[in-house]
Order: C-alpha cells, then sequence, then structure tokens
C-alpha cells in the first residue's frame, strides 16, 4: 500500500476535480466494503491508495501534487455473491464512471476481464477468477479541462428550420481525398475545411453522431477480426473515444472534440451525440467486468427480481442500467450537463429511449427521468431526440413521448417505404407526409416533435433499399442471420448490382422520390449521411461491425452520384428558401387570415377535392397536395412576417405514367414546373402550365410546381 500523503478531500463532485495543487477522487458505491484508487505511472506500474472516507456512499479522497495527466484506475471490495446480485472482484481493475478521459483498448489477450472462472457449466459465473487484468484495461486519465473556446455561440437552429445529417466520427472522412491523412477518420477531421465546406454546400444544419462515449469491443468480435464500430457498447459516459483522436489519447482527444465542435459551430452546424444510456459494453452475467458490474452491480443495472444473479435486458444486449436509482440517475444527468456545459453540444438522440423510461417495469411516460430533464434548466433547452422504442414488452412507444422531445418516427420511416412500393393508402401517406398530426397533435407538440427518416444507420442505406430486396450480411461471420428481414425494400426487379440502364435509372429514380418525400415533409428531416449520394454498404443492413470500406464514405463518385449529390442540394434548398415546406404549426386544410384558400388541399388526378374512398385506395397511390404559402404568411425568428410561395406536388407512387390535370383557376392561374424526379434536370421554371390543363407524370415520379402569379 502507498505510504503517499493523502487527505481526506470531498464526497462532490464526483469524478476526478484538480484544485488547488492536488486532484480529488470521489466515487460511489453502495454496496462496496473497501476501495483502492490505483494510480499508474508512463510504465505500468501500480500504486494503490486505501481510500478510506465515505460520505453518503460516495468513496473519496485528495492527492496533494496529483494533477493533469494522471493514469487511473479502481478496485472495489466486496462480496463475489452473483446469487444475490453481487459481484465484486478486486482483482479486477475498473474504470472510473466519471472519467473524462480513457486511454487505450481493452487487451483481451493480455489478460481476462472475466470475473468468473469460465467453464462450459451453466454455473460458471459463480466462481471468482483472481486472476489480475490491470495489464489488460485501459486507464481513465485525470484532464485539464481548461480550452480556450473563443466566444463560441451555438447555432440554435429552430425545429422547424433544422435538418439532421446523421453519420459517424471515423467513417465520414477515412477516405476523403481533401482530408489531411494523419486527420482522417478523426474528430479533427470532421472539422476540417473539406468536411465544413460539404455540410455547408449541402445544406444540413445539423450533425447528429453515431456514439463518441468512449466504448469497448465485444470479446467474440475481437476473436473473429472485427470490431463495434458504431460504438453502441459504452463504458465512459464522459469520455469521448480515444480512437477518434488524431492528436492522442492521453486528455488530447477532450480538447480535439471540443475543437470539432467549435469549428462546426463557426460553419453554423449544430452537434446532436447519438448517447447510449439504456446498456453498457459489460453484457449479461457471462460478461466481462470494466467498471459498473464490479463498482456496484446490484445498483447500477436492472437484474432480475426473482433471481438477481440474471439481468433484465430491455435493450437485446444483456443488460439494461438502472435509472430508477438516483445516484444511476445522477450519472446519466451529470453525464449530459458535462457534453452541453463544458463541450457545447446542441443536443442529444437517445438509443433505446424506452428503456430510459420504465419505472418498474412499464414504460412510464412521466418516469423520473423525463421529470429530471424537464426541470433541469440546461438540458430542457437542448434537442432532445428519442428513439421511441426498446426491446422489452410494451416498448414501442412512437408518438408517447412527452413535451420537449422529438422522436424517430418510425411509422413515418414504414409508411413511406410501403407507399413508394405501392402498398400502403394514400392517406396514410398524407398523414405523414404533413407532420403526423394523429401521433402529436393532441398532446402540446407540434410537427417538429416528428423526426422524419427513411433510412438510419440501422438497415440498408437507401441507394441499397432500392437494389436489394435481402439483407447481405455476410461479411459480419454470422451465417447472415444478424440484421433485420427488410420487408420494405424494393428492388426494382433486379437484385443487387447491375448495368442495365432502365433498372440503374428507375433506381435513381427511386431514390429521388423518397429524398423529396423526406425532405419536402412537414416535420424535421433526418438524412442518412451518404444517401445523398447513393451511398452503397453492398447490401449490409446491420454493418454494426465492418471498420472499413462498407461503412467507409466513398468519395470517388461516379456521373450518376454527382446527378444525385446535386438534386439532393437542390431539394435542401427548396426546403430552407420556403417556410411552406417546414410549418411550425399542423396543417389544417382551413382557410384563415381572411383568405380565400385553405393551408393545405388534397386533390384527385382529375383536379378534384379527394373523396373519402379516394383516401384508402392502394391501387394507384397517386395524389396531388396543394400548399398554400402566400395567404398563411411566416413569422420569422423577430417577429417579421414573411409571405412564402404556393407550391402543388404530383405524386405518382404508381408503376405507370398517369395523366394530371391542375385544379381551378381559384388555386391559381399559372404553374411553373420547380423540379421533376422523372427528369431531375429540368431547370426550375423551364415549363409552364395553366389551370385545368393536364401534366404527364411518369410512372413513379414527384412533379413539384410553384404558383406563378395570383389565384382568381
Amino acid at each position: 500500500m502507498s505510504d503517499r500523503e493523502v487527505w481526506p478531500g470531498t464526497p462532490f463532485p464526483l469524478g476526478p476535480w484538480v484544485h488547488d495543487g492536488g486532484t480529488n477522487f470521489s466515487i460511489f458505491s453502495e454496496h462496496a466494503q473497501r476501495v483502492e484508487l490505483c494510480l499508474f505511472d508512463a510504465d505500468d506500474d501500480e500504486e494503490r491508495i486505501e481510500v478510506v472516507e465515505c460520505t453518503a456512499f460516495n468513496w473519496h479522497c485528495y492527492l496533494p501534487g496529483v494533477g493533469a495527466g494522471q493514469r487511473y484506475g479502481y478496485r472495489v471490495y466486496g462480496p463475489y455473491d452473483p446469487e444475490n446480485g453481487h459481484r465484486f472482484n478486486a482483482a479486477k481493475l475498473l474504470l472510473d464512471p466519471y472519467a473524462k478521459a480513457i486511454d487505450g483498448e481493452m487487451q483481451w489477450e493480455r489478460a481476462s476481464a472475466l470475473p468468473y472462472i469460465p467453464d462450459d457449466s451453466d454455473t460458471a459465473d459463480l466462481e471468482p477468477d483472481d486472476e489480475d487484468d490491470a495489464e489488460a484495461m485501459p486507464k481513465c486519465l485525470v484532464i485539464d479541462p481548461a480550452f480556450d473556446w473563443e466566444g463560441d455561440e451555438l447555432p440554435r437552429h429552430p425545429w422547424n428550420q433544422t435538418v439532421i445529417y446523421e453519420t459517424h466520427v471515423k467513417g465520414f472522412t477515412m477516405r476523403h481525398p481533401e482530408v489531411r491523412e494523419d486527420l482522417r477518420g478523426t474528430y479533427g477531421g470532421l472539422a476540417s475545411p473539406a468536411a465544413l465546406k460539404y455540410f455547408k454546400e449541402l445544406g444540413v444544419t445539423a450533425v447528429e453522431l453515431l456514439p463518441v462515449h468512449h466504448n469497448a469491443d465485444e470479446h467474440f468480435l475481437i476473436d473473429k477480426g472485427l470490431s463495434n464500430y458504431w460504438g453502441y457498447s459504452s463504458i465512459g459516459y464522459l469520455a469521448p473515444h480515444s480512437d477518434y483522436a488524431a492528436t492522442g489519447s492521453t486528455g488530447e482527444q477532450v480538447r480535439e472534440f471540443k475543437g470539432m465542435v467549435k469549428a462546426l459551430h463557426r460553419a453554423g452546424i449544430e452537434v446532436i451525440l447519438d448517447v447510449v444510456y439504456n446498456h453498457t459494453a459489460e453484457g449479461n452475467h457471462l460478461g466481462p467486468m470494466l467498471s459498473f458490474k464490479g463498482i456496484d452491480n446490484a445498483t447500477y443495472y436492472r437484474l432480475m427480481p426473482d433471481d438477481p444473479r440474471f439481468y433484465m435486458d430491455f435493450t437485446g444486449t444483456g443488460n439494461s442500467l438502472n435509472p430508477v436509482h438516483p445516484s444511476v440517475l445522477r450519472l446519466i444527468m451529470d453525464s449530459l450537463r458535462y457534453w452541453v456545459i463544458d463541450c457545447h453540444v446542441d443536443g442529444f438522440r437517445f438509443d433505446l429511449a424506452s428503456a430510459l423510461a420504465r419505472e418498474l417495469y412499464d414504460v412510464d411516460r412521466l418516469s423520473a427521468f423525463f421529470d429530471t430533464i424537464h426541470q433541469d434548466p440546461v438540458l430542457s433547452q437542448v434537442k432532445l431526440i428519442a428513439e421511441p422504442w426498446d426491446v422489452g414488452p410494451g416498448g414501442y412507444q412512437v408518438g408517447n413521448f412527452p413535451v420537449l422531445w422529438t422522436e424517430w418516427n418510425g411509422i413515418y420511416r414504414d409508411e413511406m417505404r410501403d407507399f413508394w412500393r405501392g402498398n400502403t393508402s394514400v392517406g396514410d401517406f398524407a398523414r405523414r407526409l404533413t407532420g403526423s398530426s394523429d401521433l402529436y397533435g393532441d398532446d402540446g407538440r407540434q410537427p417538429a416533435a416528428s423526426i422524419n427518416f427513411i433510412t438510419a444507420h440501422d438497415g440498408f442505406t437507401l441507394a441499397d433499399l432500392v437494389a436489394y430486396n435481402e439483407k447481405h450480411n455476410d461479411d459480419n461471420l454470422e451465417d447472415n442471420k444478424d440484421g433485420t428481414d427488410d420487408n420494405r425494400s424494393w428492388n426494382c426487379g433486379v437484385e443487387g448490382i447491375t448495368d442495365e440502364p432502365e433498372i440503374l435509372e428507375l433506381r435513381a429514380r427511386q431514390q429521388r422520390n423518397m429524398l423529396v418525400t423526406l425532405l419536402l415533409s412537414q416535420g424535421v428531416p433526418m438524412l442518412l449521411g451518404g444517401d445523398e449520394f447513393s451511398r452503397s454498404q453492398g447490401g449490409n443492413n446491420n454493418a454494426w461491425c465492418q471498420d472499413n470500406e462498407i461503412s467507409w464514405y466513398d468519395w470517388e463518385r461516379d456521373e450518376q452520384q454527382l446527378q444525385m449529390l446535386a438534386f439532393t442540394k437542390r431539394v435542401i434548398a427548396l426546403r430552407q428558401d420556403h417556410p411552406v415546406f417546414r410549418r411550425r404549426h399542423f396543417l389544417l386544410g382551413e382557410a384563415s387570415n381572411g383568405g380565400s384558400l385553405p393551408d393545405a388541399w388534397w386533390f384527385r388526378l382529375d383536379g378534384r377535392k379527394m373523396t373519402q374512398r379516394d383516401w384508402g385506395t392502394t391501387d394507384r397511390n397517386v395524389v396531388g397536395l396543394f400548399l398554400n404559402g402566400h395567404e398563411f404568411p411566416y413569422r420569422g425568428r423577430r417577429g417579421e412576417q414573411i409571405v412564402d410561395d404556393s407550391f402543388l406536388l404530383l405524386i405518382n407512387a404508381h408503376h405507370e405514367d398517369v395523366t394530371f390535370t391542375l385544379p381551378a383557376r381559384r388555386w391559381g392561374q399559372m404553374w411553373a414546373i420547380e423540379l421533376s424526379t422523372a427528369e431531375p434536370g429540368t431547370a426550375p421554371g423551364s415549363a409552364t402550365h395553366a389551370a385545368r390543363s393536364t401534366i404527364e407524370a411518369l410512372a413513379r415520379s414527384v412533379t413539384v410546381l410553384k404558383r406563378i402569379n395570383p389565384a382568381t
């Protein structure tokens, strides 16, 4: 044991706190009997310090002379009694849940991080293992939190002006020829001039980053030569993942992450983090001991009430974090506040958010998790996005999250896919296109509560959605049994790679159809990174373990991909230039403000009003939508009134060409083509059409027209 001078210190704040020439350390464990703080030098030699002070279950001490750069971990003593929920094992070095930086990866081949002696029996985890695993474990780091933000200001884009771009820190720049080689795949790469220029020219307002919390690869992946590329295996909720840092992993990753946020903010781009507070990388009762399991298993995890040896699993990963416990809830809130206050992030997307809302078993809309966020003066002001489901009973909660929250609208995704493959009604399509008022219109929320998406990281890319009926996940080495069986894809008649011009054009048109649908829907669009230029993963719809060319963006684009990119930019610009496509309030189909026309109206092929019978049809999936911008002025952020244009969307999801008749003169005397998914090169205004004239709409296409003179 160390003979170093040790002072009592303070129980708060938790984690390491550098001040007055030393560092205060504090860690929570309700059931521990002893705690040792373990310091490591550059040669990985260990010095153990007995932590004797315990206040409100926070074990704390102050070490004079210890400062930034110090590597450390913990050993926590208590009963190894899995049948009663306790798995203490002081032979295993543990990561601090409040570490701000973690150095290194798990070295699985050097020592066993399993707290038990593995064998083939069903009771293997009942026998503790006494092998010391310190040489295999990454180490926590004390950091200097100082950073020059140079007057950084959050962009604070209103929800209705937000366009989200979901991407991966590493995959976005790993193959980018205009990003410096040493910065590719890093926070610095995402802050490079080439990346910032791309986001600005594309027109997105926020990047939603797949998890950047420090994570650990599963051992079975290492054995296969794979890794957890997506990063949904968090083990450090206040530490940016060190592998994404170009500048180093001994604290430099924190400064580099902050520098990335500052650079994105200067470009007007918000940063939203995908956060995983529903489970950790420690898995089930047979999983490794990296942190929480050895600090206080019975506190940090939800255990089976009738058999606490096993874990409740609402996530499909083996364990569920226990936000019902006040100290676990505090960890989550402290983590969120740290990323907002210290790192200036703009919001969060909560993975499997329903798991966090479970008080005892059922999903509870008024759980402590929601209450705590809603009353928090910091967190209640940032962007909050829920993935509103988990894998437990009753976990699908789309439309049921409270005010302040937006949701990944899985119903929007499914019904829009179904519409474009001819398998849902125009009524279902219309509800989603106009903001899903059936889900969000009766609880104080607005269209922006719906985060609209058609593809996301979890599933096919847009290009693969129209090229494959079946998943092709063989590279995941699970005999193609992993990933979902996507029954809402449509391969245009030919599976996979083809050089048939007609098939290639039809696939490209279907991509354009879904992009236009997504970007011109009321609500908040989320674009999967790479869909704007037809990025493919070769049919892999579960590329979570593919840290390679399958997942990394290929920036060498062919002519078709360049055309898709240009088209996507054009549609994003159309949305951003015209508030009629991003209203703050739900469309009512009624006139107001002394106007003569409603805010929106639906038409049949013959230019007449849709009837009740028309809404239920699935045999043709053809519909027209009028959006009134002239008589519904948009109120800007400073209260100014902005009169917009009016538009007519002619949508043909049928497999045959159709003839639309434009509505009567009261809706508009003359209309100009703004864009067409069938003829993407058509310039705005290049063709005009009078009221009651006809327009040929090719099979599976969208035509957008702009009114060029008032109605009479």
